[in-house]
């Protein structure tokens, strides 16, 4: 099986060592994204509401860079620092995501990298090939 790295100039650089993307086997593994200006490298100001839409964007321009886009999506893992924050994630991300919408896990966790509120990784069907 090949492996192919992703790289989105549209997303911020890897913090550590790891891929932004590997596509293998008919999907693409997008590695967690955090609320992080694809710029500046620097995390975002403002709340939940803003961490997620900022998350979502970096994934869309990673699946972006992979030829695929949000309706190849079919698992996600959300990782929160605060659960009670749910509902505000929810609405968000219900604007990036459409019906059938993709199998999804959610939890809270006690920190995450850089201090931040929100962590989102996914995993997208697509062509080999492509």
């Amino acid at each position: 099986m090949s492996r192919l790295e992703i790289k989105a100039a549209g997303a911020p650089s890897p913090i550590g060592p790891y891929s932004q993307a590997i596509k293998a086997g008919g999907f693409l593994f997008i590695s967690g994204q955090i609320p992080l200006d694809p710029i500046t490298g620097e995390v975002i100001s403002g709340g939940i509401d803003e961490q997620t839409r900022r998350v979502l964007q970096n994934i869309t321009a990673v699946l972006n860079a992979a030829g695929v886009d949000a309706n190849c999506v079919v698992k996600t893992t959300v990782f929160l620092k605060d659960l009670s924050q749910f509902g505000k994630m929810n609405a968000v991300y219900g604007e990036f995501f459409k019906a059938p919408y993709p199998a999804r896990s959610t939890v809270e966790v006690k920190g995450l990298p850089k201090g931040v509120d929100i962590e989102i990784d996914v995993i997208a069907a697509v062509k080999e090939g492509k």
